[in-house]
């Protein structure tokens, strides 16, 4: 079997067995080394020699998880969730209960399409956001399930169809820079037309979950909740308006420094330096939000060493060839085909951002080959790359709302996130991404 196949499986089996997404990801790294033939000790230092890749990343989101509990310090997520809850105090019939139901999926929806352009912060909204709304979500009986199902669309459609933002990372500065490397020129093409398909697919993956699969009651323990999450935060007007500020300020220091680090400490100083959060406290705050995502940053270091070792098995490619084999001159299978072993990489390396670079390479040779069109062949690039961010276990699009539905520990990252987004979204994906390579 090939050895980045087996990695993938095992780890994806012993994540769906419970076992923390760490050891999985170590357990299927050393297992991928070791039946591609490399010895245990070269496989440890390929993946020893990986762990840096994800540290920026990580101390990113350490940063930002002081950020967000300086700004839940503030109380101004609170203050929409007690808008949200005297709402539904005053609703009692279905119709209405709905009408909020809808109200609170709309707004996480805009504020995680927000987060990839409008206000470029990835995840870091989530922590925010979500766990002050937990409770009003349980007093609906909102299936959380299908909130990981609207943020996970959120974070993966716009930089996978808008050039803007991660987009423009994305589609321009990764996808199209790489296929261009590669000996075909999609300078002048309309990537949003070649990714059109594709987002529409996504698209029909996120009705299904909302009026389809989730809308059905669930209950939650409110008490759990309650102990969990400070349902009953104190604010004012000055602790509302310095939230703002802060998160203004961080937005402006991110886009001219272009870096998340430095952005979310500069709105957590902004906190101590207006006393809402008190410089005694600054301490034990820092601490409590390094915490909340570092569950996230470990993850996303093992998934950058788990990327190197499956590059130095040097199998990547071989599954392709093996395809190849499989291929021959049927452009249907083909482009099944390679969208297949992207999703596969992707599930275990955890970002598509990673993915292209490694795919681009083998597949625009072979897509030139078999006589696929330009625009065919960025559509089928980059629904590989996207293939997989979403029902990875390692990807921040899923760790990024379950750090935000487990704050009370009643929402699995596995069964209640990694799998619905996984079915969701990555089956109509390789529907809708096959038949965009057929028809462009």
């Amino acid at each position: 079997m090939n050895a980045v196949v087996a990695a993938v499986a095992i780890m994806l089996v012993l994540s769906l067995c419970r076992i923390h997404v760490v050891v999985a990801l170590i357990i299927g790294a050393v297992s991928g080394g070791l039946i591609a033939g490399m010895s245990l000790e070269a496989t440890i230092e390929a993946f020893n020699s990986g762990l840096g890749g994800g540290a920026t990343v990580a101390l990113s989101y350490a940063t930002l998880g002081a950020f967000a509990v300086a700004i839940g310090k503030s109380g101004l997520a609170h203050a929409l969730a007690d808008r949200a809850l005297a709402l539904v105090g005053r609703q009692e019939e279905g119709a209405a209960v709905n009408g909020i139901r809808f109200l609170i999926i709309g707004l996480l929806l805009a504020i995680a399409i927000s987060s990839q352009n409008i206000l470029p912060i990835h995840i870091a909204f989530i922590p925010l956001v979500v766990p002050p709304l937990l409770y009003v979500m349980a007093k609906l009986n909102m299936d959380r399930r299908l909130v990981a199902c609207v943020l996970t669309f959120g974070l993966i459609t716009p930089y996978m169809f808008l050039p803007v933002g991660f987009g423009g990372i994305y589609l321009n500065e990764i996808l199209i820079a790489k296929i261009n490397a590669n000996g075909v020129d999609a300078s002048g093409l309309s990537v949003m037309k070649a990714m059109a398909l594709p987002a529409l697919g996504m698209l029909c993956g996120l009705l299904i979950a909302v009026f389809f699969s989730y809308r059905s009651d669930r209950t939650y323990n409110l008490e759990t909740i309650t102990k969990a999450e400070r349902v009953d935060t104190s604010y004012s007007p000055r602790t509302l308006v310095m939230a703002l500020l802060a998160i203004v300020t961080a937005f402006v220091v991110q886009l001219w420094l272009g870096s998340m680090i430095l952005g979310a400490l500069a709105g957590f100083v902004l906190f101590n330096l207006s006393g809402v959060v008190r410089w005694k406290e600054a301490d034990d705050l820092f601490t409590e939000g390094m915490k909340m995502l570092a569950m996230i940053g470990f993850i996303m270091i093992a998934a950058s060493g788990f990327a190197e070792v499956m590059r130095e098995t040097g199998e990547i490619a071989s599954l392709v060839d093996s395809s190849v084999g499989v291929i021959g001159e049927n452009k249907a299978m083909a482009a099944l085909l390679m969208l297949v072993v992207g999703l596969l990489i992707t599930m275990g390396i955890g970002s598509s951002f990673s993915t292209i670079p490694i795919i681009a390479a083998l597949y625009v040779p072979l897509a030139l080959q078999l006589g696929f069109s330009p625009l065919a062949i960025v559509a089928l690039v980059g629904t590989a790359g996207a293939l997989g961010d979403a029902g990875s276990p390692a990807s921040d699009s899923t760790l990024g709302p379950t750090a935000g539905l487990n704050a009370d520990g009643q929402h699995n990252h596995i069964w209640d996130t990694v799998v619905p987004t996984f079915l969701h979204y990555n089956l109509p994906l390789l529907g809708f991404g096959w038949l965009a390579a057929m028809v462009l």
